[in-house]
């Protein structure tokens, strides 16, 4: 498997291609073509060929892709073989959603342990995640490989936390906080979650929806 530069626009959409090939293999599906898989995707097939070359030559003239290899070799691809391991920081509502409803291992990724200020919920397990002080944070890190941190801080902590996982050589921060964390210069990577933007990105298509018929009456109107 190659790994070059590869844009962010593809990277993207593996995700996608992940969950497209594990309802298909739910569905029995054990083969697909670029034809199909671009059909179901709303993707050209030349897209979809164009993003797997950049990782090398997934699939057979004539024959198409194995969804079950395929769906392996783009999961190695995500890191999902690496064995990554993560801490939640901040069990208020976001945090405790997570741990609740969101299952980090059947994504490649070991939720090791949580952290928090709230004295009622230090020291307990949740879903089989211990939840220890903030007050511990800084050696947890120092004693243990942290690759991800899970950030649901308030706004106001997030900067002063971000800093400290920078400092213990977290590789990345998937932000919560609502708080656009950005340093051009840091080492650390960091997926900042605004869950506005879907909304607004809704909002828009449906405004633009209702533009379309408001001038589409108008123009009747105007030749009737």
């Amino acid at each position: 498997m190659k790994r070059g530069k590869v844009s962010n626009n593809v990277i993207r959409r593996l995700p996608r291609y992940l969950r497209k090939l594990d309802a298909l293999e739910a569905a029995g599906v054990s083969r697909i073509s670029s034809f199909e898989l671009g059909q179901q995707l709303g993707l050209t097939p030349s897209q979809i060929r164009q993003d797997f070359s950049c990782f090398g030559e997934f699939g057979q003239q004539g024959y198409g892709y194995n969804v079950t290899a395929l769906r392996s070799q783009i999961a190695s691809i995500l890191g999902m073989d690496r064995g990554f391991s993560a801490i939640l920081i901040g069990v208020g509502n976001i945090g405790h959603a997570l741990m609740d409803n969101f299952c980090f291992s059947d994504w490649g990724v070991k939720l090791a342990c949580a952290f928090d200020i709230k004295p009622a919920i230090i020291g307990t397990v949740f879903n089989g995640v211990p939840i220890r002080s903030m007050d511990e944070l800084e050696a947890y890190l120092k004693e243990n490989r942290v690759d991800i941190a899970v950030l649901a801080v308030p706004k106001e902590a997030a900067i002063p936390v971000a800093e400290l996982l920078t400092s213990q050589g977290v590789e990345a921060i998937w932000n919560f906080t609502n708080l656009e964390l950005t340093e051009p210069n840091s080492p650390t990577i960091v997926e900042n979650i605004h869950f506005s933007d879907s909304l607004l990105s809704l909002s828009y298509f449906v405004a633009e929806r209702h533009d379309e018929k408001a001038a589409r009456a108008a123009r009747a109107e105007k030749q009737g």
